[in-house]
């Protein structure tokens, strides 16, 4: 995994391409990250911007004292920040905004990962992947609602353009170990490609949350291995 839940770049983009990459192998940071009330608390931040404890509390069903504690340990391994509050923010001037760190974060291979590595691991990418495919299925029911309504004036309202901004590829390559590798650098540089200051982005723009993931096929049956509907007393299905 090249860039974990709340790494994608909101503020100053720039600067992620130009840090490099960082390898998370310390399991203290590995299991501060894999808390899922962080997950969640990381992937609102990265999707809606800089907010405060309140905040967070609200939108995510918390008390403002759990969220207060797990972005104090969010900051304490680098992954939230303390920023100015937002010109155009409501609330008093005491409150304290946080934001999600960019950067491109990457995990110790799986060979050099210890048996409780492994397991924290197991449990960051189930609770990552889950809270991925939660909201995916969110925008998808909610691009489905109707586009077009009328207004005031009797006259219909333009279509949503996001509504068809869901692209989906499933595919197959055959490659050696250097060259999925080399793949993958593609895929993080691609993406580096597109980064920029929030000054210049384009009017219009929205943040795209994108996800890579790639893994080796079963190996092939034995060629001596008998198929299942050629075995012995099995029923043709």
């Amino acid at each position: 995994m090249a860039q974990e839940p709340g790494a994608e770049p909101l503020v100053r983009r720039g600067e992620e391409t130009s840090r490099g990459s960082t390898e998370l192998s310390d399991l203290a940071t590995l299991k501060a990250l894999a808390q899922p009330r962080r997950q969640r608390m990381l992937q609102h931040l990265t999707v809606h911007g800089p907010a405060t404890s309140a905040t967070l509390a609200r939108a995510l069903g918390l008390n403002t004292g759990a969220t207060s504690y797990h972005l104090r340990e969010l900051a304490r391994y680098g992954f939230v920040e303390e920023v100015d509050r937002p010109a155009r923010a409501d609330g008093h001037g005491r409150e304290r905004w946080w934001r999600a760190v960019p950067g491109d974060r990457r995990f110790p291979p799986r060979s050099r990962q210890s048996a409780e590595m492994r397991l924290v691991m197991d449990e960051l990418n189930h609770h990552a992947y889950a809270a991925d495919l939660e909201l995916f299925e969110q925008m998808q029911v909610q691009a489905q609602r109707p586009l077009r309504t009328r207004g005031a004036d009797g006259e219909v309202g333009e279509a949503d353009p996001w509504a068809d901004a869901f692209p989906y590829s499933r595919g197959s390559i055959r490659l050696t170990l250097p060259e999925l590798r080399a793949f993958f650098e593609e895929y993080i540089a691609l993406l580096n490609r597109y980064k920029r200051p929030e000054a210049d982005t384009p009017p219009g723009a929205r943040t795209v949350l994108t996800r890579f993931l790639a893994f080796p096929a079963p190996d092939a049956a034995p060629e001596n291995r008998p198929a299942p509907h050629d075995r012995p007393g099995s029923e043709p299905s």
